[in-house]
């Protein structure tokens, strides 16, 4: 399975749920695609994102 094809079947399967993958990250998938951004950097990305704080150490 190639990368693009990998990342297709992924967003496939989120798509088979009833949602749909956000515009940001659907612009980081195709920046990984094409060889811009590495899975690390995605990764960054999404923890930067959707972080759950944690409310223990306020």
């Amino acid at each position: 399975m190639t990368n693009n094809e990998a990342w297709d079947y992924a967003i496939g399967l989120i798509k088979v749920d009833g949602l749909e993958p956000t515009k940001d990250f659907k612009n980081y998938v195709e920046k990984e695609k094409r060889g811009e951004a590495t899975m690390q950097d995605l990764k960054i990305f999404l923890d930067k994102k959707y972080k759950v704080k944690d409310s223990c150490n306020d």
